[in-house]
């Protein structure tokens, strides 16, 4: 298989390693599938490592064909040497391949094509020598019906000298090389822009070298900049590139070394500081648009992960003002039972719809009670516990559910309800289980990344996707209960064999064990080899069927009750009689030493939720931004995580920003260093803007300094952002304008 060897150096892994990984991939596997089922074939390694192994084997796979296409081309062009095909294989980047084909690739037609088919190609070879001779009367020789004097033959011969420059291997990697060490990404505003695009003020006369700019800074640039308010540009001082370049080209003191000296200026100018520039603006949008991506795909898989209050009859509210508030009543499966309105903000309605309240709770033996955060949110969160019902109640954060309400899915769930109760019931599933509710929505509709309607929109949904999938499959899912859409993120399965699961569990009803998934009309056995171990049965027939325990296990299993003595069934969750089990005498060709033990650890605890049981928060007594005052130290929920800093929410609708340089005493870069989606925090307020809607708070102010720095491990002054606070405040506080109103 090809490039195992590279794949293996480039991430730090044995070949073996690699080489199993990409067998896996050849056979079917999904990457769920094989981190947690084939880690004695992978040596233990973890989702990531494999996802990096598929990404650099594509993007090798896809060198290989760009190498092989260059190669045909230049060779069909009947150029190809053994030189050339020398640099061509020793080129280890696309950017060496490009710059090994430019002379051969296909152009529009340029000045210095222009100018040979004049003839003036000997007349820049004899410049380019650089000899004594009279520039002006060799080109006196050039003129013709198409060149009418001898300075339009020296501009014709320097356009060829210029392009030949450009086009030189050598010169354009040690230019490279240049501007990764020493360029600076520039933005200014534009002419008369500046009212405009006062939102873009902390870029208006920015700088800020290329090897140290931040990702979320790259994006705010590019996007004032395609808007069309800021003027950008990536270059080294142009003086450092022109004397690298006068030192490769100038080899004399003469009338043609200086006229080399204008080519190699207008090469620069003209070719290469574009082309470059180019290149290097699409590096750092390439490498920004990652980063946000790996930033929003972090903050997905934490909110996807939440924790679940579970199975409890709830009552869910879709809070309003004008409209009233939509009531839903959910069993413990999140079955609609009954749905209702009230108004809490007209006087005379308030007494009614208390009694309401209390009826429903009572009659559909309700047990906790779900609120949208969104508008009116906090104040029916009052209302509810005037009502003294004894019953907890959460605030649920209901981004991307009005998004749900109006989609297709929601349509098919409930074809004969409004949008509104469609939403009552996605805050109230949401409490129950957050994954299973929010894997109806569009990821990017949820609303916890940065810019991620800037980066590569492709590349957005692939990953999202992956984490998608990866959190489905960590948790596990009841095949008795779950949804289609739940169903088609299980490792293997999709949306075809989700339907046809469903379908089943209709007409047979409901599973009794895992075996009987074979019976799903094109479900065959490389599906079930991939999904099984994800799909759960409780109260089956087969104990394991409750458990991630793989089917293709189950007879070692069987053999360790045997040897125990005991019925398999009373091995499960018997933690002394497991701790005994000597996993080595189990070893097998088929399973190996670390994959027992992972079933050992099962079997203690299983079919085991990773995730914590949700947990009421109370926020503090204020309702409003106006209501806010520097100084307060108020509770607050994190509801998303940026480079530059976290979002807070304070029950306020519009959340706070601690910026990075406020979250923590030590210095760090990071705020996922110490933060995670839905952490409780308590802060002080810093700031407030209400005409803006900005509050800047501050986490490490509510905590002791510390006496004093570690010995050998001094603080390291916080480098705060110039100005970014603002800009990016303002840019994630819009961002997350959903939460603020419907």
């Amino acid at each position: 298989m090809e490039f195992i060897r590279e794949i293996a150096a480039k991430l730090n892994i044995r070949q073996q390693q690699a080489e199993a990984v990409l067998n896996l991939f050849e056979e079917g596997a999904t990457i769920p599938f094989i981190a947690r089922y084939r880690k004695d074939k992978t040596g233990n390694l973890d989702e990531v490592q494999i996802q990096q192994i598929q990404d650099e084997a594509k993007a090798m796979k896809e060198f290989a064909e760009r190498k092989t296409f260059i190669e045909k081309t230049i060779t069909e062009q009947e150029k190809m040497t053994d030189n050339l095909q020398s640099k061509i294989n020793k080129a280890t980047t696309l950017a060496e391949l490009e710059d090994i084909y430019l002379p051969y690739k296909p152009k529009r037609k340029t000045k210095a094509q222009a100018a040979r088919e004049n003839g003036l190609e000997p007349l820049a070879e004899l410049i380019i020598k650089q000899t004594g001779i009279d520039p002006v009367a060799e080109a006196s020789a050039y003129i013709s019906e198409k060149i009418k004097t001898a300075d339009e033959a020296l501009q014709g011969a320097r356009d060829i000298i210029a392009e030949n420059i450009n086009e030189n291997a050598e010169l354009r990697a040690k230019l490279r090389k240049l501007f990764e060490d020493k360029a600076t990404v520039q933005s200014k505003v534009l002419a008369e822009k500046e009212t405009e695009g006062v939102k873009y003020k902390d870029y208006f006369d920015f700088s800020e070298p290329v090897s140290r700019i931040p990702s979320h800074r790259i994006l705010a640039i590019l996007r004032g900049f395609l808007e069309g308010y800021l003027r950008m540009t990536i270059a080294p001082v142009e003086e450092d590139a022109l004397a690298m370049m006068e030192k490769m080209y100038v080899t004399s003191f003469n009338a043609s070394s200086e006229l080399v000296k204008k080519a190699v200026k207008d090469a620069y100018r003209r070719l290469l500081q574009t082309s470059l520039e180019s290149e290097f603006r699409s590096a750092l949008k390439q490498k920004a648009d990652e980063e946000a991506i790996n930033v929003f795909a972090e903050n997905l898989k934490q909110l996807l992960l939440s924790s679940p209050l579970g199975s409890k009859r709830i009552l869910a509210i879709d809070p309003g003002y004008r409209t009233g508030c939509k009531i839903v009543c959910l069993d413990e499966k999140g079955d609609l039972q009954h749905t209702d309105l009230i108004y809490i903000h007209e006087g005379n309605k308030i007494q009614e719809a208390g009694l309401k309240i209390q009826d429903l709770v009572k009659r559909f033996g309700i047990e906790t009670i779900a609120i949208g955060d969104g508008t009116a949110g906090r104040e029916t969160e009052q209302f509810i516990k005037k009502l003294n019902l004894g019953l907890p109640v959460f605030l649920v954060n209901e981004d991307g559910a009005s998004i749900y309400s109006a989609s297709e899915i929601a349509r098919e769930e409930f074809p004969d309800k409004d949008i509104t109760v469609r939403g009552a019931v996605s805050i109230g599933r949401r409490l129950m289980d957050p994954l299973a509710e929010l894997v109806k929505i569009d990821p990017k509709s949820i609303g916890v990344g940065q810019y991620q309607h800037d980066v590569n929109q492709f590349r957005l949904k692939e990953k999202l996707e992956q984490t998608v999938v990866s959190c489905v499959n960590t948790v596990g899912v009841n095949l008795n209960t779950a949804s289609k859409h739940l169903l088609s993120h299980v490792s293997g399965i999709g949306g075809t064999l989700a339907e046809n699961i469903i379908r089943y569990r209709t007409e047979a009803g409901r599973f009794t064990n895992r075996s009987e998934l074979l019976k799903v009309p094109r479900l065959g056995n490389k599906a079930y080899e991939q999904s099984a171990g994800f799909l759960r049965i409780k109260d089956g027939t087969h104990p394991l069927d409750a458990s991630a325990v793989h089917p293709e296990a189950y007879n070692v299993v069987e053999q360790m009750a045997k040897d125990a003595g005991v019925q398999v069934g009373e091995l499960i969750g018997n933690e002394k009689l497991l701790s005994s089990v000597d996993v080595k005498q189990y070893v097998s060709d088929q399973l190996g030493e670390i994959t027992l033990r992972d079933i050992i650890s099962e079997l203690k605890k299983p079919g085991l939720d990773p995730r914590s049981e949700a947990q009421q928060f109370e926020f503090a007594n204020i309702f409003s931004i106006e209501e806010v005052q520097p100084g307060m130290i108020v509770p607050g929920v994190v509801t998303n995580l940026t480079r530059f800093g976290a979002f807070i929410d304070i029950g306020v609708k519009q959340d706070g920003l601690v910026h990075v340089s406020e979250i923590a005493h030590q210095y760090i870069s990071d705020p996922a260093e110490i933060l995670k989606l839905n952490d409780k925090v308590t802060v002080k307020v810093v700031e407030v803007d209400v005409a803006r809607k900005r509050i800047a708070l501050s986490i490490k102010q509510t905590q002791d300094a510390p006496s004093r720095p570690q010995k050998n491990n001094q603080q390291r002054p916080v480098k705060k952002e110039p100005e970014s606070a603002g800009m990016n405040m303002q840019d994630a506080l819009s961002m997350l304008k959903k939460k603020f109103g419907k």
